[in-house]
C-alpha cells in the first residue's frame, strides 16, 4: 500500500513563479545576471587566494571553503529555476526534487557552520593572539572545515529522509520555485505529517539558533577584548578584521531568520516566492561583494593579482 502511494506522485509542478507570468522574462535576466556574478566573485576570491602566499592563512582557508560552498549551494538550485522560467511546465521528478532538498539543505548548513568556525577563527585572534598559530593550527583548521561539511551533509540527509519518508498521495503542485519543506509538506498525507513537521522545524532552527550563539558569544567576547585597546587606531585595526564576517552573518541570517521564523498562517504564493529569492540568490549575491569591498587585505589582493597585468603602474 506505501508504495502504491508513493508512486502516485512521480513528480512536482513548481508553480512559484506562476504568480508573476509577465515578469518571467525580467527575472530570467535579472536572476540570470546575478548568479553569474555570484560564481565570477566567488571564483575571484578563490583564485585570489590561491595565488597570493599572503593570505595562506586560516582566515582566508575558511574564506575557500565558504565561497565553494556558495557555489555549489547556488548550483543546486538557481540552474534549474532559471530553466523554468523559460519553460511552460515546471515539473520536476520524484527523485530530482529530492536531490535538490539534499544538496540544498546540506550546502545551506554548511555555509552557516563556516561561517560559525570563521567567527571563532575571529575569537582566536583577537581574544587570543599569542595561542593563535597552536590553536588555529593546519591539521585543526583542517579540521573544522572537515566538520562543517559533515555536519551540512547530516543535516542534508535528516531533513531529506524526513520529508520524503512521508506519503505523497495528493495534488503535486508545489507553492515555489525549488523543492522547499513548507510547501511539501501541505502535500503529504498521513498521521505522522504534524510529527515530521515539527520534527525538521526543531532541528533546523536548533542549529541555525545554535551557530547564531555562537557567533554572538564570539563577538561579545570581541568586543570586550577591542574596547580595552588603549588606542583608536589598534581598535579599528582589530574591528576591521571582522567587519565583512559580521556583516556577511547579518544579512545570512537575517534573511534565514525570515524563512524559518517567520509567523504561522496563510501566506500568498507571490510572498513565499519573493522570500525564498532573498536568501536563494540575494544573499549569495551579496556575500562576494561585501567580502571584496569590506576586507582591505583582499581587495588591494585582488588588484595585486589581478589588475596589475592591465594597469601596472596604478598598483
Amino acid at each position: 500500500m506505501q508504495g502504491a502511494n508513493f508512486s502516485a506522485v512521480t513528480e512536482f509542478i513548481l508553480i512559484g513563479f506562476s504568480a508573476f507570468p509577465h515578469l518571467q522574462l525580467m527575472f530570467f535576466l535579472l536572476f540570470l545576471l546575478m548568479y553569474l556574478f555570484t560564481l565570477l566573485g566567488n571564483l575571484l576570491i578563490m583564485a585570489t587566494v590561491w595565488k597570493e602566499h599572503s593570505l595562506h592563512t586560516p582566515m582566508y582557508l575558511f574564506l575557500c571553503a565558504l565561497s565553494i560552498s556558495e557555489v555549489l549551494y547556488t548550483f543546486a538550485i538557481i540552474p534549474r529555476m532559471l530553466a523554468d522560467l523559460l519553460s511552460t511546465h515546471s515539473s520536476i521528478p520524484f527523485k530530482a526534487c529530492a536531490s535538490q532538498m539534499f544538496f540544498s539543505f546540506t550546502f545551506g548548513f554548511t555555509h552557516s557552520f563556516l561561517l560559525t568556525v570563521m567567527g571563532y577563527d575571529r575569537y582566536v585572534a583577537i581574544c587570543h593572539p599569542l595561542r593563535y598559530n597552536t590553536l588555529m593550527s593546519p591539521r585543526g583548521c583542517t579540521c573544522l572545515v572537515v566538520w562543517s561539511w559533515a555536519g551540512g551533509s547530516v543535516m542534508g540527509l535528516v531533513v531529506t529522509s524526513a520529508i520524503f519518508q512521508l506519503i505523497f498521495c495528493g495534488p503535486n503542485e508545489v507553492h515555489h520555485f525549488a523543492c522547499h519543506v513548507p510547501p511539501l509538506l501541505k502535500l503529504a498525507c498521513g498521521a505522522d505529517v504534524q510529527v515530521v513537521a515539527k520534527g525538521v522545524g526543531l532541528v533546523c532552527i536548533t542549529a541555525l539558533l545554535g551557530c547564531c550563539l555562537l557567533i554572538l558569544l564570539s563577538y561579545t567576547c570581541i568586543v570586550a577584548a577591542i574596547l580595552r585597546i588603549p588606542s583608536a587606531e589598534g581598535r579599528h585595526k582589530a574591528f576591521s578584521t571582522c567587519a565583512s564576517h559580521l556583516t556577511v552573518v547579518v544579512v545570512h541570517y537575517g534573511f534565514a531568520s525570515v524563512i524559518y521564523l517567520k509567523p504561522k498562517g496563510p501566506q500568498s504564493l507571490e510572498g513565499d516566492t519573493l522570500m525564498g529569492i532573498t536568501y536563494t540568490v540575494l544573499t549569495p549575491f551579496l556575500s562576494p561583494i561585501i567580502f571584496s569591498l569590506r576586507n582591505r587585505e583582499l581587495k588591494i589582493a585582488m588588484k595585486k593579482a589581478f589588475l596589475s597585468k592591465f594597469y601596472p603602474e596604478n598598483i
